[in-house]
């Protein structure tokens, strides 16, 4: 491998108003090499690639590719250039075709009208190179998450990219869509790419990175070989202390049923059952994790307990009240919290300020307003303890809630529901996209609702988290429950042989 690098980001520095988002950060990639971005939320870290790859401009500092320093004022010239940008929230036309979003603003044409087939055929030939299987006809809005980042892929590669940034690409993945995208990454940079990867997943680093820059606070700590650094090394660069990737708690102490279902059926959105006569029970003072591959009946059965979605048949009961057909809002008015997995879509209002976001369930109460009346200093003076209490970092309460990076977004979420003091508190994809320190915090908060004798229900795709933060594991499958086991006498062997609807030799307990 050639040591000269393809770009240079020297001194960079962007200041927004007051805040300094990147602070006289270098950050050199080689040809041909995976180089991780590594990172606390807020660090900086999309900030600096956006100016990357054009969507921002330094306040100072120059970059160079190939030695030469060039202005990179916008996405096209960024593509001109060969840097494409695969997004953490994918940039994706839901109505458009697979082939139609790969050629949007680089389209083929002949006598001036769009050739497809030609595209088409130039796509299959790209995805065919890289091992990218897309089938270029289908629908966006109709294909899986995984599908759609090998689309994001693609549309890069289309544009004739030689360096690939992938913002947090496997937060949205099941594991199996990680293992593929990674042997991707790896396929790339034999054929002369180079990767800038952007994570806080400490094993991803470990098993594709060769380089690593870990930026803390908006500067750049750390440059070294990933071969010679260890989880822990990384996590005390990233976060600047040590961190425990296990969440210290006492035994549960289980009391009454808080959440009970019975039999429930839910169709998805195409009116087949997703949920086929599931019966689980949640009591308070214990935590209730969730496993299951994606697509197995999680999202519609949180969706049917918080009331976002019609139960077609069966029961269920919140303090020993049936909740069926009640609204939203009286649902959560029975002490229920919810955070949802799909933070932008159902999590945020994303144009309404931080502390809009965080009045959002309570906006209409005393002493957030009164007769209809909106009490601002209220709602921003506490926005600002939660923020600082659940280290939410942005700019303050008043920026719009899509100016925090995706983590910080999460936390507000987070900080808003526990903040309700639930009886239950149900939470989809707790840690999605949050760096270690969080995560920790993240974790010992759900404990400590636990240990409040509050009912807790996590529905997550990490095992790890699962088996840490859980009293029982409720493995999902096909829409039922298919097992419930002991998180200390389990490990993700076994969970993965449940979760694809395998039998355990061992009797364990079924619902």
């Amino acid at each position: 491998m050639t040591r000269d690098y393809v770009i240079e980001m020297r001194e960079i520095t962007k200041i927004f108003g007051d805040f300094v988002a990147n602070d006289h950060i270098n950050l050199n990639v080689r040809r041909g090499e995976i180089h991780a971005l590594l990172g606390e939320n807020g660090a900086g870290k999309s900030t600096l690639m956006n100016m990357l790859a054009g969507l921002l401009e330094p306040t100072s500092g120059e970059i160079a590719i190939k030695g030469e320093v060039v202005k990179i004022d916008s996405p096209s010239k960024a593509a001109h250039l060969g840097i494409g940008m695969v997004h953490q929230h994918f940039m994706l036309v839901d109505a458009f075709t697979v082939a139609e979003n790969i050629i949007l603003g680089s389209e083929t044409t002949k006598a001036g009208v769009i050739d497809i087939k030609k595209a088409i055929q130039e796509i299959k030939e790209v995805s065919e190179k890289y091992g990218l299987d897309v089938d270029p006809t289908a629908k966006v809005a109709d294909i899986s998450v995984g599908a759609q980042q090998r689309v994001e892929i693609l549309k890069t590669l289309y544009r004739g990219a030689d360096l690939l940034i992938f913002d947090e690409p496997t937060a949205v993945l099941t594991p199996a869509e990680i293992t593929e995208l990674l042997k991707i990454m790896k396929a790339l940079v034999q054929e002369g790419k180079s990767i800038i990867l952007i994570t806080h997943k400490l094993d991803e680093i470990r098993a594709v990175a060769d380089t690593v820059t870990v930026i803390r606070r908006g500067k750049s700590i750390e440059t070294v070989e990933v071969a010679g650094a260890t989880n822990q090394d990384l996590a005390e660069w990233m976060v600047g202390r040590s961190v425990s990737f296990k969440t210290e708690k006492v035994a549960a102490d289980p009391k009454e049923v808080i959440l009970s279902i019975k039999d429930l059926v839910v169709n998805e959105n195409r009116g087949i059952p997703a949920v086929k006569g599931l019966s689980l029970d949640v009591r308070a003072g214990e935590v209730v994790g969730i496993a299951g591959i994606d697509g197995n009946g999680q999202s519609e059965l949180i969706q049917a307990i918080t009331g976002l979605r019609k139960v077609k048949s069966g029961e269920i009961y919140i303090k020993g009240e049936n909740v069926v057909g009640k609204t939203p809002r009286k649902i959560t008015e029975m002490q229920v919290s919810h955070v949802p997995e799909d933070r932008h879509r159902d999590g945020l209002v994303l144009q309404m300020t931080v502390a809009e976001n965080i009045a959002l369930q309570t906006y209409y109460k005393e002493p957030n307003s009164k007769n209809g009346i909106l009490n601002y200093n209220v709602i921003n003076e506490h926005a600002r303890e939660l923020m600082a209490e659940f280290d939410v970092r942005g700019a303050g309460e008043l920026v719009p809630a899509k100016a925090l990076s995706g983590g910080n977004q999460q936390k507000a979420i987070i900080a808003r529901e526990i903040d309700r003091n639930p009886d239950l508190l149900i939470v989809s994809q707790p840690t999605r996209g949050l760096d270690v320190g969080a995560i920790e915090y993240i974790r010992k908060r759900l404990i400590a609702e636990r240990d409040k004798g509050k009912a807790v229900l996590v529905v997550s795709f990490e095992l790890d988290e699962i088996l840490d933060v859980s009293d029982r594991i409720a493995v999902i499958h096909d829409g039922v429950i298919h097992g419930i086991v002991d998180p200390a006498k389990t490990n993700k062997q076994e969970l993965g042989v449940m979760m694809a609807g395998g039998k355990l030799e061992k009797g364990e307990e079924n619902v």
